[in-house]
Parts: structure tokens; C-alpha cells; sequence
């Protein structure tokens, strides 16, 4: 009889701990595979979760909302744009597309995707950096890494959707 009975307080203390390491599954973040499908959290009982940090030698994605600046902006922080997609834009005020897309790019600030951030470059005034980046007529997209190494240069674009696009 008494063998019975811590049979079955071993058997009842080995279900409690099946239930409570089913109820810590239950509201486990892990991910499952494929193979085997796990019921949908519903939207009343799944807790936020933060996002698990990058792994170690490797950076998070903090790019910035998407935006069109001016070069003193851009060089008076450029660790806030490392992680966006960078365009220089060449540009003059006396060339007629250069205005045409000045104003689309203007008139289109809220629909920058986040992480691109394209940057007015006065063409006459910045000789230097035309030079730097081999920019030889206004109008000219010039995308660069955060070292400014040049990635990839282009002209013609005049809306957020062209530049999107190229890059």
C-alpha cells in the first residue's frame, strides 16, 4: 500500500511538472520548424516580444526615416546615416531638371522609404567633392557607403520612386 501511494505522488508530481513545463512552452518565444506546427498565438494573448540583440560582431539595422538633406546636414552627422542607403544629389540651381526633381523630392519628404536618405549637393559650390566622386554634369545621383566609398552613380531620376529604384 504504501509503495501505491509514492507510486502515485511520483506519477502526480511527474504530471504537475509536465503541466507547468507545458504552460512555460505555452508562452515560450522560440521558433518551431516546419515539421512540426504549433497553434497560432492569438492577438489577446501573445505578449510583445522585444527584438533578441544582434549577434555578437554584428550590427542592428538603425537606419533613420527616410529623407531628403541638405549636405551640411548629412556632414554634421554622419554616424545617424550609417546604416541608410546614401545618395548624393549634384545638382545647380540654374538647371531646369535639377529644379524639376528638387521640387518632386521636396514635395515627396513623407514617402522616403525608411533607410534612404538622399543628399542636395550644390554642383558649382562643391568642386571638391565632384571631383572626389568623378561627377561631371549636374543631375548626377551618386549612392555611397558609409566610409564613402562610391557604390553606384547614375543621372536622370527626378521622384523617390526613380532613386528607390536604383539603388
Amino acid at each position: 500500500m504504501r509503495t501505491q501511494k509514492v507510486s502515485t505522488r511520483a506519477a502526480l508530481s511527474a504530471a504537475a511538472l509536465v503541466g507547468v513545463l507545458g504552460l512555460a512552452a505555452c508562452s515560450s518565444t522560440t521558433s518551431t520548424d516546419e515539421a512540426s506546427p504549433a497553434a497560432e498565438p492569438t492577438a489577446t494573448t501573445a505578449a510583445p516580444v522585444a527584438p533578441a540583440p544582434p549577434a555578437q560582431g554584428t550590427t542592428q539595422n538603425a537606419s533613420v526615416a527616410g529623407s531628403f538633406i541638405t549636405l551640411d546636414e548629412y556632414q554634421s552627422n554622419k554616424a545617424k546615416y550609417a546604416d541608410n542607403d546614401v545618395v548624393l544629389f549634384f545638382n545647380a540651381p540654374w538647371c531646369s531638371t535639377c529644379q524639376e526633381a528638387n521640387k518632386n523630392l521636396n514635395a515627396s519628404k513623407g514617402e522616403f522609404p525608411n533607410g534612404l536618405t538622399v543628399v542636395s549637393v550644390d554642383y558649382d559650390s562643391n568642386t571638391d567633392l565632384r571631383k572626389e566622386y568623378g561627377v561631371t554634369t549636374q543631375h548626377t545621383f551618386v549612392q555611397i557607403s558609409p566610409d564613402g566609398t562610391e557604390i553606384k552613380k547614375w543621372s536622370g531620376s527626378s521622384t523617390v520612386g526613380q532613386i528607390e529604384a536604383k539603388v
